[in-house]
């Protein structure tokens, strides 16, 4: 049975959260609504976790003043004693040891899965395993597979339905333009040294503060932006160069992959991985608004 003492360790982390908001740089609504959560999650007279484990992420999001995205995150937290974000604002973003947390899932298959497929969280897992790209896996077959899905599915509170997908409607991706404005907004505040640097716990051996990152905000999208430090960056030397983006809306935390291309029809700009067709699209929006702005007469 839960324990109502619990609820402290709960609104502790829900506070640290708000504090490494605030001392990076973020919206400062963003930041009270997690000191808010933390006091609701604090006042309550049930466990938090009882709440979790018998109502999901609805039970949660019926507390005063916690929506969605907070009932998401204190959902994963009471489930699985972690919480990726917090792990992310303090540098210590270990993928391999989450995905390896998955039953059927160890250390190698992990490394691969993250390599590979570049799979950093949870609900990146839980889309891979339902859009069919983890039976491309080595060693993944259907049993693996539905065993991975089945746990996920506990894990993430979720009622088992199509990944991404709410009531047979696709769940609506950022433009890429809103996504390369964001990373614009990335590289150009880290050149300028405007933004706070935290020191990654993976590949840091000195333990420096050289990662810099971002909090903004495009509507209901709140993003986070940092250079990838993952060991293909760094092998490939693009730890500079690849922007990791998080970004939470009602639909869930997501992640893309912004780079420079250096093959045609890309070469020497910016795309988002896994979006090319859409980019595509993009800059040939752009090259048309140009010419038609520089053309005689216009």
């Amino acid at each position: 049975m839960a324990n109502i003492a619990q609820n402290q360790g709960i609104a502790r982390r829900l506070r640290e959260v708000a504090q490494l908001l605030e001392d990076q740089g973020a919206n400062r609504f963003r930041v009270r609504a997690y000191r808010a959560a933390a006091e609701t999650i604090e006042r309550l007279t049930v466990p938090a976790a009882e709440i979790a484990q018998q109502q999901g992420t609805d039970g949660l999001q019926s507390l005063p003043g916690i929506g969605v995205s907070l009932a998401r995150s204190i959902h994963t937290l009471v489930v699985t004693g972690r919480l990726p974000m917090l792990d992310r604002l303090r540098g210590r973003m270990d993928p391999v040891s989450l995905l390896a947390s998955i039953p059927g899932i160890g250390p190698a298959l992990a490394t691969r899965l993250h390599d590979d497929l570049g799979i950093d969280t949870l609900e990146q897992l839980e889309m891979a395993a339902h859009d069919r790209r983890l039976t491309e896996v080595e060693g993944i077959g259907p049993k693996k597979l539905q065993g991975i899905i089945d746990s996920l599915t506990a894990r993430l509170g979720r009622v088992r339905q199509s990944a991404g997908r709410t009531a047979g409607h696709p769940t609506a991706e950022p433009p890429v333009e809103e996504l390369l404005d964001v990373d614009r907004e990335y590289r150009e505040a880290a050149q300028a040294g405007r933004l706070q640097r935290i020191a990654p716990h993976r590949f840091n051996p000195t333990g420096e503060a050289w990662l810099p990152i971002l909090h903004s905000q495009r509507g209901t999208r709140h993003y986070s932006a940092m250079f990838s430090n993952t060991a293909l960056a760094h092998r490939l030397k693009k730890t500079q160069d690849w922007v990791l983006l998080y970004y939470d809306d009602d639909d869930g935390e997501r992640q893309c992959t912004v780079i420079t291309s250096h093959h045609a029809p890309f070469s020497g700009k910016r795309i988002v991985r896994g979006r090319e067709e859409d980019c595509a699209a993009y800059y040939q929006s752009r090259e048309a608004m140009t010419t038609e702005a520089t053309s005689p007469g216009s």
